[in-house]
């Protein structure tokens, strides 16, 4: 099974991160952060991941050093679950819409991070979620998990689904990118011949 454990120990943060990429969705948070928990749901739950996180942050001060350690460390498991990539489909892509709001995510696992997030959030904040963290989350996934992410939010007038479209979508175009493709059995997908 495609699968890792990773612990991330710092000053300001304890993030355990359980991840199979073969899973079902099923889901294991105690993160501090109930926002959070709730779109790492729809990753888990649209992308057939099983995953845990557990967490202990400097909440007291605010919830950045959490959830970007959050994203560092899954991505990091990731980048361990994913393994040496022969055969996967290697590209995904999701539109997903949310009543008034539709997100966009395409995805390369190409061995090489980079994002680009392109989301003008009607609010702030969602209750006491301050919606700059999710640029943060990504950018500490994508730097770990070595993979090209691009995020686009096309619509929407309510931040909540702004921001439930986009962890929608990055679950689908995971589960896609992350597909054994039959015709490529044991096959690295780059002319390099590595990723």
């Amino acid at each position: 099974m495609r699968s890792a454990k990773v612990s991330r120990n710092t000053t300001e943060t304890r993030i355990n991160v359980e991840l199979n990429l073969d899973g079902s969705g099923k889901v294991k948070f105690d993160t501090g952060v109930p926002f959070l928990d709730h779109m790492l749901d729809q990753i888990a739950r649209h992308g057939m991941l099983d995953i845990t996180v557990l967490a202990k942050g400097d909440l007291h001060i605010d919830a950045h050093h959490t959830v970007e350690d959050i994203g560092i460390t899954l991505g990091q498991a990731f980048n361990q679950a994913v393994g040496d990539k022969k055969g996967l489909r290697r590209y995904g892509h999701a539109y997903v819409p949310l009543d008034e709001a539709l997100s966009r995510v395409v995805l390369d696992i190409s061995g090489r991070p980079g994002l680009v997030f392109n989301c003008e959030f009607v609010r702030d904040s969602v209750g006491e979620f301050d919606v700059d963290l999710i640029n943060e989350f990504f950018q500490g996934f994508v730097n770990h998990a070595l993979v090209t992410l691009h995020i686009d939010n096309l619509a929407g007038n309510n931040a909540h689904h702004q921001a439930e479209t986009i962890f929608k979508a990055f679950g689908r175009a995971l589960r896609m990118a992350l597909e054994m493709d039959p015709r490529m059995a044991g096959v690295m997908p780059s002319t390099k011949g590595s990723l």
